[in-house]
């Protein structure tokens, strides 16, 4: 494995188009060959969705994004749930056509922003996660955009402040630097694979993932997304 260009302290604004792109030439056609039974199956790591939910939160936000809507309590459990019933009567397919245009067209938009809307393009690659879990698919944290979302990963926890983390990576050559060290506490340690670290900052339940280290740091401070 070789290690992205992306994985520096300076924020590439193409990066969560990069990003969007993979995911959607790779989520798309799944998503198109299933049976419409299959949307409707539950979601584990998002309790009370279903697939469809997922789909249509995703697209919305991304839709969002691209019309630059962001009214008081965007992206809020409130606002995501008014978006998912706006589309109740949607077909399984015109969802999965809102999404398709979402991933296409966020990412320019987001290029332009001041990276705030970086961890939207994140959050779509871990819902594209969630989804594969769902189907039984394999590597669904993996796939071909895994080295641009630990790029954007490392990116978001600097920007955000986080607690600073050194992850040794079995899918990368050099070590991948995360949050921002502030002196108050030392570094943790991450020694695992990329996949299980991104879980791990998403809150996801980590049934069936690889074996992991982690040091000076609890799994649950991790978090990026909330509860």
């Amino acid at each position: 494995m070789t290690t992205p260009a992306d994985l520096r302290d300076v924020r590439d604004p193409e990066l969560p188009g990069r990003l969007l792109t993979l995911e959607r030439d790779e989520l798309v056609p799944l998503l198109r060959s299933r049976a419409d039974a299959d949307f409707a199956l539950p979601v584990a790591a998002c309790p009370g969705w279903t697939v469809r939910d997922v789909l249509a939160h995703c697209s919305s936000a991304l839709i969002r994004v691209v019309e630059r809507r962001f009214e008081k309590g965007v992206f809020s459990p409130e606002c995501n749930d008014r978006d998912i019933a706006e589309r109740a009567d949607w077909s399984n397919a015109r969802v999965v056509d809102e999404l398709e245009r979402g991933m296409t067209e966020a990412g320019p938009v987001i290029a332009r922003s001041d990276g705030r809307l970086d961890a939207v393009a994140l959050g779509e690659w871990v819902h594209a996660g969630d989804v594969r879990v769902t189907f039984g698919e394999p590597g669904a944290y993996a796939g071909r955009g895994l080295p641009e979302a630990l790029a954007l990963l490392g990116t978001i926890t600097r920007a955000r402040g986080h607690l600073p983390l050194h992850a040794d990576l079995y899918d990368l050559d050099e070590p991948l630097k995360l949050g921002e060290a502030s002196g108050e506490r030392p570094p943790g340690r991450y020694i695992g694979d990329g996949p299980t670290l991104l879980r791990l900052y998403a809150g996801r339940p980590l049934d069936g993932a690889a074996a992991y280290e982690l040091a000076g740091v609890e799994a649950a401070e991790l978090n990026i997304f909330g509860d």
